[in-house]
């Protein structure tokens, strides 16, 4: 049995399966971001544990096809040894869900952070949706608005 579990989750599976189990975690974050469902499924670490479980589990595959992992410090070396990595479809979703996660996780601070100041939901939809899909321009556009509330900068909170 775990071996046709194994066989069913290729990378193609695993990243169908990856974007499509975020988007309930960012429809909450987006439509309900107050809710109890929200505070204990999406800002807490339960969509973490299953992000990080199907990380191991590509590290995994990765080990059992003999994968470069001292290969993966190129990447610091230029952008042509970036491409590269790239190249390889398990560095590539070990990327995307390193990427995927790591939004997420974003996501759930702006609403957390959002709540101490005050913030509109209506409001925060729009840099919660651009971090969804942009990431680094969705946390500038929720910084700027989070000025406007709290009336300050502060540059290391």
């Amino acid at each position: 049995m775990i071996e046709q579990i194994y066989a069913f989750f290729t990378i193609e599976i695993l990243y169908f399966w990856v974007n499509l189990g975020v988007l309930p975690f960012w429809l909450l974050l987006i439509f309900f971001p107050s809710s109890n469902l929200g505070k204990y499924f999406v800002t807490s670490i339960f969509p973490f544990l299953l992000l990080g479980g199907t990380y191991i589990f590509v590290l995994y595959k990765s080990y059992l096809s003999s994968f470069d992992f001292i290969g993966n410090f190129e990447l610091y070396l230029g952008i042509s040894y970036l491409t590269n990595l790239f190249s390889n479809k398990l560095f590539l979703i070990l990327f995307w869900i390193h990427f995927v996660s790591i939004n997420l996780f974003v996501g759930g601070w702006m609403v957390k952070d959002s709540q101490k100041f005050l913030i509109n939901k209506v409001l925060l939809a729009f840099p919660l949706i651009i971090t969804y899909l942009i990431g680094p321009l969705g946390v500038l556009i929720y910084w700027l608005i989070r000025i406007f509330y709290a009336k300050n900068i502060n540059l290391y909170e």
